[in-house]
């Protein structure tokens, strides 16, 4: 007898690992000491060396790769397999779909996929749900590489996909490859875990002699030029080939099979500083799922650090309140709880508890707990009864192991599968059923919701980086960090001039607060938002803290009455929108192109405009606006000692000061930012449309690059002087009808970036006056409107009827935003009305290789033409255009008259040009617009 050494340990704590591997590197395996006393062919028994004790827990995974050849119709088979062989993260190849996505693919996995053609190529990585929130990254490179960064605790795991080109590629194609993962490894920090799980197209061989720090001596054949790149690699990476450590049958090492042809071609890779971690690595037989490969599987598990359990956070059920029996049951219980008053009393804190505690009587509290992962929602009583007779015959059989017991437990198996088929075809019917109704509305564009998030890639920003770039992972880092860095944000103030002069107040009287008014404004307030501190949410019988939402609303109907902002503010102003804005620069760049002379636009962005503004240099602004003094004190009593925290993934963050700016959320902020551009831009701004704000977003319009370049510098002193920044970076510049030579523009010395299109309040502006971007741009926003609601529009037991409705509510607003202020082509028009086509098609699950006309589908989905619904919101805004006194600025546009001629040739098509066409397609004259109802009856183009 004799001892053999074995360096490389497999983990005896779990049951079905049986081997070892023999003289692999010189580690101790993860799962404990252990020597083989003489042969195992002849006998030889196990002998356990004492466990040196370690600090902190383990997590245990099991991490495999597979070439499934493709993902089509196999989505649900090879999560059954990945359940029933207990593999948490799975590396697949040759998955052949197109797109990159996040997918549920059934019994709790999903699936990250990248793929850029449907016939060839395409990586993923299958993820069980529970891992699903440790997602920090996904890094889909190529249809070939992609990799996904999890956080355990503390430890980073980076899990890569990849699939070599085959034998007989073009060796670029092969090098790009390896370039590719080379990059992926690059952008990996050494300290962290790293796993590979590939079809890599190669043999390695069997021995490792000359190799030994990369590999093991137990691979299949010989080694092919393809092999010893993979075996260049991990000595380029540092990194160990995991399947050749474990001496196994050759069955179980062989991971391709076809024909005659048995080979090794499927690899798992990692850092050899980390091979102690992997315990065990085999490739697992009489799976069918795949045709040719095999999956490997390996065990590894990950040392992490104890961390605190976070904090339960147990809610109010509020959103009870949307029952009216709920919210009478609560109304009664509060006015009993505050002795029968109608009217408050004083002292808030008292109240305010009141409040909260009828809320958790009445309407309940939540255990605080995660949702499950678990698609549960459909069960009902009979499938929770039998699966809890499941569970006390599991524990019966566990306990006594007779065949009587064994039976038992295995009919009442088949008996949940069925009951639980069956309830969940009845819940889904149900569930369609009722999404067909005007009851089922809300569900429906909840069900689109929680089907996008499905599909988003990482769902909760978990970890962030410090100042030096080291990524923050334990929740008191992260919360320390979050408040570190808003507390820093809401408390810098940019240098500015000291007032010298003084500010007059304006002493008069203030009527008290009404009844009404207050009504006025809490009606005014959404519902469905999320609680504060306080946790009263408006619903809570519409009651809430005084100084706050409410009594910054009825302060805010109030200001309106008495301070009168400047024309050129379009930003929450009453009868003013981005339209109007938008349309008055786009009618002025028009008539400038067709007059062929220049016009210089200057876009003007202010750094954190509502973060930064003085709080000295409001109450000045307030009082210079004629702002009454009491007033101002019941303002100043809002802001004074404000503290806010910071709700994120992780937690709340600790209370800090807010010194700085404006309060974001409050309905009074906007106004109030109003009043301060309008004073501290008194003295330089000019009359519409040569100067138009929307509230921070700042255009500056002159026929001479000199005279906006001083324009620029003017509203630059009168801004920074009184503490507010233009942003050097993002302010741009932007001439229309340009000639050769005409310069550009500079702010103190500084070029300012020079563009030929803009993005305008959100809508895109061109230097030449065409609106091809426009278009385009308009496309574009349709499209990642209909991939927000396709989990509902794709979706095959949905009716037409109901994925038109969600389309008309959804992504055609998108797609039509803007359009009623450009004059487009038919052939623009043909291209929105194209892309239309293909989303329906789409939704409905129809190619044209069906051969089914545009007119059946708009048809089936109660959907008109795009075109007619551009024209219908063109002549709208016309009207209403027409229907405003003449100082309004759209009609000041319409009607400025401009020196110069056309240019030769095909004249430019203009807005008006488009009006009289669309009026004489519908039949209609300008004077028609006077009389709303019948303007709205003419143009009207209803869905079918």
């Amino acid at each position: 007898m004799r001892i053999v050494s074995t360096n490389f340990i497999p983990d005896r704590s779990r049951p079905g690992l049986t081997t070892t591997a023999i003289g692999a590197v010189d580690l101790q395996g993860a799962g404990g000491n252990w020597a083989t006393v003489g042969r195992r062919s002849r006998g030889g028994r196990r002998v356990h060396r004492q466990r040196e004790k370690r600090k902190g827990k383990s997590v245990g995974l099991r991490i495999g790769t597979l070439n499934v050849g493709t993902m089509t119709g196999k989505g649900r088979e090879l999560a059954d397999v990945m359940e029933r062989r207990k593999v948490d993260i799975l590396c697949v190849q040759e998955t052949r779909w197109k797109g990159s996505k996040a997918r549920s693919i059934g019994a709790g996995f999903k699936l990250f996929y990248y793929g850029v053609d449907s016939k060839r190529n395409g990586v993923g990585v299958v993820l069980k749900e529970e891992f699903v929130r440790n997602v920090l990254e996904v890094k889909r490179v190529s249809d070939r590489v992609m990799s996904l960064k999890l956080e355990f605790e503390g430890v980073m795991l980076n899990v890569v996909s990849g699939y070599a080109p085959q034998v007989g590629c073009e060796l670029e194609e092969k090098e790009r490859f390896w370039s590719e993962l080379d990059e992926v490894m690059e952008s990996i920090p050494t300290g962290e875990r790293v796993v590979i799980g590939a079809d890599f197209n190669g043999h390695v061989g069997e021995g490792n002699t000359g190799d030994e720090e990369v590999m093991g001596k137990f691979g299949v054949k010989e080694r092919n030029l393809e092999g010893q790149m993979v075996v260049d690699f991990a000595k380029r990476m540092d990194m160990g080939v995991v399947n050749t450590y474990f001496q196994k049958r050759e069955e179980h090492r062989v991971t391709y099979k076809s024909g005659g042809r048995r080979t090794q071609v499927d690899y798992i890779l990692c850092r050899r500083g980390n091979l102690k971690e992997i315990s065990d690595c085999k490739v697992v037989v009489g799976e069918s799922v795949a045709r040719q490969h095999r999956m490997v599987v390996c065990r590894m598990t990950l040392m992490v650090c104890k961390t605190k359990r976070s904090k339960i956070e147990k809610k109010t059920k509020w959103w009870k309140l949307k029952k009216e029996e709920c919210c009478e049951e609560f109304r009664q219980k509060l006015r009993q709880a505050l002795g029968g008053q109608v009217v408050l009393p004083d002292d808030w804190e008292t109240t305010a508890e009141v409040i909260r505690e009828t809320g958790r009587k009445v309407l309940g509290v939540s255990s605080g707990r995660r949702k499950e992962d678990k698609e549960t929602w459909w069960w009902n009583e009979e499938v929770q009864d039998s699966i809890q007779r499941k569970r006390l015959a599991k524990k019966k059989w566990d306990m006594d192991r007779t065949e009587e017991n064994r039976q038992e437990y295995k009919e009442l198996q088949r008996r949940v599968k069925r009951e639980v088929s069956k309830a969940k075809q009845k819940a889904y019917d149900e569930l369609y059923t009722r999404l067909d109704t005007r009851e089922g509305e809300k569900d429906l564009y909840r069900l689109a919701r929680q089907r996008d998030r499905d599909g988003k890639d990482v769902q909760q920003v978990r970890v962030i980086k410090d100042r030096d770039g080291r990524v923050l992972t334990s929740e008191e880092s992260v919360q320390r960090r979050w408040k570190e860095y808003f507390e820093e944000l809401m408390n810098e103030e940019n240098e500015r001039e000291k007032r010298v002069e003084g500010v007059n107040s304006v002493e008069q009287k203030v009527d008290k607060i009404r009844k009404d008014e207050v009504r006025k404004a809490l009606k005014r307030m959404k519902s469905g938002k999320a609680v504060g501190p306080d946790d009263i949410p408006v619903e809570g019988d519409k009651v809430d803290e005084p100084y706050n939402e409410g009594m910054g609303r009825v302060v805010e109907a109030r200001l309106r009455k008495v301070v009168e902002i400047c024309e050129q503010q379009y930003g929450f102003m009453p009868r003013k929108s981005t339209t109007d804005a938008i349309f008055a620069l786009r009618i002025l760049m028009e008539k400038y192109r067709d007059g062929q002379r220049e016009l210089h636009c200057v876009f003007v962005d202010l750094e954190k405009a509502y973060d930064r503004v003085p709080r000295e240099e409001l109450w000045c602004c307030m009082k210079k606006s004629g702002v009454a003094e009491k007033y101002v004190r019941v303002v100043q009593d809002m802001y004074e000692r404000s503290r806010t925290v910071v709700r994120c993934a992780v937690g709340q963050t600790e209370e800090f000061n807010v010194e700085v700016g404006l309060h974001q959320g409050l309905a009074l902020s906007p106004f109030l930012f109003a009043i301060v551009m309008d004073q501290l831009s008194e003295e330089v701004r000019q009359e519409s449309p040569w100067t138009m704000m929307f509230a921070d977003d700042i255009v500056i319009c002159s026929e001479s690059r000199e005279q906006v370049e001083e324009n620029l510098e003017r509203w630059r002193f009168a801004l920074e002087r009184r503490g507010m920044k233009v942003s050097r970076s993002k302010t741009e510049y932007m001439c229309v009808n340009e000639r050769e030579g005409s310069g550009t523009v500079r702010l103190q010395g500084e070029e300012v970036k020079k563009v030929q299109e803009f993005k305008y309040l959100g809508s895109t502006v061109q230097s030449n006056g065409e609106c091809g971007k426009e278009v385009k741009k308009r496309v574009q926003a349709g499209w990642n409107g209909w991939r927000k609601v396709s989990g509902v529009l794709c979706d095959q037991k949905i009716s037409a009827r109901i994925k038109g409705k969600v389309y008309r509510t959804v992504v055609r607003p998108a797609m039509l935003y803007g359009l009623e202020t450009v004059s487009l082509r038919k052939r623009q028009e043909s291209e929105l009305e194209v892309a239309e086509l293909k989303m329906l098609r789409f939704s409905l699950g129809v190619t044209r290789l069906d051969r089914i006309r545009n007119e059946y589908i708009r048809g089936t989905a109660h959907v008109g033409r795009l075109g007619d619904k551009v024209r219908e919101a063109r002549l709208r805004w016309f009207g209403h255009v027409q229907r405003r006194d003449s100082e309004y600025i759209g009609r000041r546009m319409l009607d400025m008259g401009l020196p110069g001629r056309r240019q030769r040739g095909r004249p430019k098509r203009r807005y008006m040009d488009v009006i009289n066409e669309d009026m004489k397609l519908v039949g209609a004259r300008v004077e028609d617009a006077e009389d709303r109802d019948r303007w709205r009856e003419m143009i009207r183009c209803g869905d079918p």
